[in-house]
């Protein structure tokens, strides 16, 4: 790993792949150059992480952008996107809470290309990232600055989807020190047991979905019971799935209206 952040660095100073990286090998860098890559290696020995420098991170087979004002897409996400498509239907409005950098909601406007999508965030500067990345890949996604679902009418969505934030503050000291110190905290983290925005969710998205309409929620690796108890609570909610990631943790929730 150590060598690869390192090539991907070395690429990011020359503006080059690495394919052009090992076709020329032996040629001297220019001073500008590793002035560039001497810069991007400090800060990666510092602790930002790698995405932030180069500002870039491939999600769902695209290049996304990101800063730190946005959670950098993780590759457990892509299930949460795998789950949606397989449910939408041509002409269905679906919306992303939390949307960050616009991974999930680009995603799903270009999968799926007969669905309206919608996408929220409380922060204008992750919205202004999630809006270049929808125009840089000519996705058709509205976005909405909003908490959660307020902005949404009652029985106006036929889904909704989110990757919310779910680390407790509890576990803060367990975190990288990339993911800590450098990723946004209001995408990271929810009460001190993880757990708030999972309540916020579930409670709204029963008054915003329409009759049959689904909610699908990724999951923390504690986020299971909490999630399924507040479902359970409420009788409208019904045929609840859980799918699970490569490494047969539970990712992604599904359920109906």
């Amino acid at each position: 790993m150590p060598r690869l952040t390192a090539e991907v660095l070395l690429c990011h100073a020359l503006r080059q792949d690495r394919a052009w990286l090992f076709a020329h090998s032996t040629e001297e860098l220019a001073e500008v150059v590793w002035i560039h890559y001497g810069r991007y290696l400090h800060q990666r020995l510092s602790g930002v992480p790698t995405q932030y420098i180069t500002k870039r991170q491939e999600f769902y087979g695209r290049d996304f952008r990101v800063t730190p004002a946005v959670l950098i897409p993780r590759p457990e996400t892509e299930h949460l996107v795998d789950a949606a498509l397989a449910r939408l239907k041509p002409g269905d409005c679906v919306v992303d809470i939390g949307t960050g950098s616009g991974a999930i909601a680009v995603s799903l406007a270009l999968e799926s290309q007969q669905s309206t999508v919608y996408a929220t965030d409380l922060s204008a500067e992750a919205l202004r990232v999630a809006a270049h990345n929808a125009a840089n890949l000519n996705a058709s996604v509205r976005f909405l600055q909003a908490d959660f679902l307020s902005a949404l009418a009652p029985a106006s969505v036929d889904m909704v989807v989110s990757n919310p934030p779910y680390i407790g503050l509890d576990e803060a000291d367990s975190l990288a020190r990339e993911v800590r110190d450098h990723e946004p905290h209001l995408a990271l983290f929810a009460d001190s047991g993880g757990n708030a925005a999972y309540q916020s969710i579930v409670a709204d998205a029963a008054r915003v979905l329409k009759p049959g309409g689904w909610l699908l929620l990724e999951l923390g690796h504690r986020s299971l019971d909490f999630v399924q108890s507040r479902l359970a609570a409420d009788p409208h909610w019904s045929f609840p799935e859980v799918i699970p990631d490569l490494g047969n943790i539970s990712r992604v929730l599904c359920v109906r209206i």
